[in-house]
């Protein structure tokens, strides 16, 4: 791989911390077994707050793509979003362990995944910059395993430097869930220590920079044009419509799939750790594989095969009752994660025409996230309905079969 190829992937790694630590494993986990009053209200009361922020994102992330690329500002856009992202997970240590403290915890993970999604809008649409179109799919790949293995790394210190030892080398106080918090202070450091290189070695190939309000305004209009000519575009308007719904499905998965550990198996927090390690061994493997896969069956076929599996994986972990065997599901769930995404985005880029690819990586963002809110509100209402995890989880199995039906009627070869 070229430099240009590594430093491109290299965010992968560093911004996988937030998703892995925060968002899934860890701080997911602390909110509903630490904060909450129950599991099921924690579950509740998360699903909600996925939701707004989905449709946050949804709503931002189309108009800054546009306004990123009428003002050649990819780069800075994905240095504010990553100093933010920083700044907002940091803020996560100041939740301690007692209900009154829900709202301050809500608020940061909400505005710091807000950040995070967002940035990945601006650094997905610098993958046509990084290499060529006929590798597109490989350094795709590349670039989720090395997420994988950050999101992997991160875990395990944060596991052996922080959750496990007791009593605290840094003398952290277990009682008011130190330990824990910190493990948000980590992340934020992991960010800011290994997001440099694709800002540094990738430089834009954009043309000169227009002022801010005239980029706002020529943002405003392209995107507008690009939502009227959508219905034009019926292969990317079909893909992004299939991703809509199978995007929104992982997103619940990643979501609340330490909270279901939690709350069903009754897993702790150095149990749900090493299930997140071995899911970040496996996902890095998937990873790397489905970019060689692509390679030879498609971006298509790599992603209804993925697809296909975690249905078929997932709807059984609904169904086990004992620990060991949603262990070893899980485990086996791990491997097609990397590769519907991986392909997903390498199929954006192959599609997106060229001048206006952030704005279409904005859309790309927009299919995972236009429907980011019924996802986790979904799940919400069927767990606070039902009084049950397995129910409230059985979303996803919806919004993955959905997803993949739509996807299979594009045309083969892609």
């Amino acid at each position: 791989m070229t430099r240009r190829e590594w430093a491109w992937a290299s965010y992968d790694w560093a911004n996988s911390a937030f998703p892995t630590v925060v968002s899934t494993f860890v701080i997911a986990a602390y909110f509903t077994r630490g904060i909450a009053p129950d599991p099921v209200t924690g579950q509740v009361m998360w699903g909600w707050m996925q939701a707004l922020v989905g449709l946050a994102i949804g709503l931002l992330s189309p108009l800054l793509g546009s306004i990123a690329d009428a003002g050649g500002r990819r780069r800075l856009m994905l240095l504010l979003c990553t100093l933010l992202t920083a700044f907002f997970t940091a803020g996560i240590w100041f939740a301690k362990p007692e209900p009154g403290y829900a709202a301050w915890a809500l608020l940061c993970v909400a505005l710091g995944t807000l950040c995070f999604e967002l940035g990945t809008v601006f650094y997905n649409a610098m993958l046509p910059d990084a290499t060529t179109r006929e590798r597109l799919g490989r350094v795709s790949g590349i670039g989720w395993a090395l997420g994988y293995a950050g999101g992997l790394a991160c875990l395990v210190l944060c596991l052996a430097l922080l959750v496990q030892p007791n009593p605290s080398p840094f003398g952290l106080d277990r009682d008011a869930a130190e330990h824990v918090r910190a493990t948000a202070l980590l992340v934020a450091a992991w960010l800011l220590l290994f997001a440099w290189p694709v800002l540094v070695f990738l430089p834009s190939t954009q043309g000169p920079r227009t002022p801010l309000r005239q980029a706002a305004t020529e943002g405003i209009a392209d995107l507008l044009r690009l939502l009227r000519g959508l219905p034009r575009q019926k292969l990317i308007g079909r893909f992004l419509l299939a991703r809509l719904f199978y995007t929104d499905g992982l997103n619940v998965l990643f979501a609340f799939g330490a909270i279901y550990a939690a709350g069903v198996f009754g897993m702790g927090f150095e149990e749900i750790l090493l299930f997140g390690i071995a899911l970040n061994v496996t996902g890095g493997i998937g990873a790397a594989l489905g970019g060689w896969v692509e390679e030879r069956l498609g971006a298509r076929a790599t992603i209804l095969t993925a697809l296909v599996a975690l249905m078929a994986i997932g709807g059984a972990m609904l169904l086990v009752e004992s620990k060991w065997a949603f262990w070893v599901l899980g485990v086996l769930l791990g491997l097609f994660f990397g590769p519907a995404q991986a392909a997903s985005r390498s199929l954006m880029a192959q599609v997106a025409p060229p001048g206006e690819i952030a704005a279409y990586f904005g859309l790309f963002a927009l299919s995972g996230r236009a429907t980011g809110f019924l996802g986790p509100a979904a799940l919400a209402l069927v767990t606070d309905v039902t009084n049950s995890q397995r129910a409230g989880m059985a979303v996803v199995l919806l919004l993955l079969g959905t997803g993949a039906a739509i996807l299979a009627t594009l045309p083969r070869g892609r």
